[in-house]
């Protein structure tokens, strides 16, 4: 499988930004990725203060460079990119190793 890494630095950002992310992936992103085609799946993780990340997994080489072209293209006009105020600080492609689910199980959703 193929990751995907797109990472915003969040150190200059406004306050509240972590809650306009958080209602922005619970109201418009979580739907967006939900079904794409060639995604494994995506997770978006914060550490407030720090950075805001999007992980996605694809089925192959060819969707995950397709996806990365089409929004590196457009990453100033990224939802990430204008609810932050700046561009991403990394965007990088790797390799996904393996997955393991936990006993508890795998839970899809918009917000935990």
């Amino acid at each position: 499988m193929k990751g995907l890494t797109v990472r915003w630095s969040l150190v200059d950002a406004a306050d509240g930004v972590e809650e306009e992310l958080a209602a922005y992936v619970a109201g418009t992103s979580h739907a967006r990725f939900t079904g794409l085609s060639g995604l494994r799946f995506k997770t978006w993780r914060t550490r407030p203060g720090e950075w805001f990340e999007g992980c996605y997994v694809f089925a192959t080489d060819e969707a995950r460079a397709e996806f990365q072209r089409t929004f590196t293209e457009g990453v100033s006009s990224s939802p990430g990119s204008t609810i932050i105020g700046s561009d991403p600080v990394v965007i990088e492609a790797c390799d996904i190793v393996a997955v393991a689910e936990g006993w508890d199980g795998f839970v899809a959703a918009p917000a935990y």
